[in-house]
């Protein structure tokens, strides 16, 4: 089945959290209980997941914008929300020719000087890759709505995945700013977030495909 670069990319990555949860397993003894002296694992898995899972969907806002650009016929055939943005953005430009930016295929560069911007901004402002900033990141970069609301599957609902995805964030930040968090960080932590981050990007990806596919009348890969 046909993938992005992003989940290529991400999946590739993901090479190194498979390595530190053999690492945990060499060094562990079997059996239930337990398992002293390997928390630092834990925290670098924890870290690492957050850390993907924030590039996957930057790699693949940008891999999407760039489709856009090259397979969208005109201006007013981009996704409706992104028409309204660039409109609101360049109307609150104070150089009174902005708007002659979009003219003929200006807006195509428009467009690739937004993502740039978008990601400086975030970078700034030291985002964590929770729910409200990737519904935010998917619709400022390329007027996707909502990308959260594709995040259910069986026994997995809406609400549950994002709560899931924002509490896994959380205990991230706890390790990553203070070297501790408020609970223990186990190896089930560790697979459970694994596994829902994996279970997103899917999500993400087949959400973000059909948008982009509707819009341009060609899949994005």
């Amino acid at each position: 089945m046909k993938t992005s670069r992003a989940r290529k990319a991400f999946n590739e990555n993901c090479s190194d959290i498979d390595r530190l949860l053999e690492i945990h397993s060499d060094i562990t003894p079997e059996g239930r209980g337990r398992k002293w002296k390997v928390e630092a694992l834990h925290k670098s898995a924890f870290v690492l997941i957050t850390a993907f899972w924030e590039a996957f969907c930057e790699d693949l806002a940008a891999e999407v914008l760039d489709h856009l650009v090259k397979h969208s016929a005109s201006a007013s055939s981009l996704p409706s929300e992104l028409q309204k943005l660039v409109a609101r953005e360049l109307k609150g430009d104070a150089h009174d020719l902005a708007v002659w930016q979009l003219a003929d295929n200006g807006w195509r560069n428009v467009l690739l000087s937004r993502l740039a911007k978008l990601q400086e901004d975030r970078n700034r402002k030291l985002n964590t890759p929770k729910t409200a900033q990737i519904d935010d990141l998917f619709k400022n970069a390329v007027g996707i709505e909502n990308i959260s609301r594709s995040w259910h599957w069986s026994g997995m609902k809406i609400a549950s995945a994002a709560t899931k995805l924002d509490d896994f964030v959380t205990l991230r930040g706890e390790i990553a700013h203070r070297g501790s968090a408020a609970k223990s960080v186990t190896k089930q932590h560790v697979t459970d977030y694994y596994n829902h981050v994996k279970r997103l990007t899917g999500r993400t990806e087949m959400r973000v495909a059909e948008a982009i596919t509707t819009s341009t009348g060609k899949t994005p890969w």
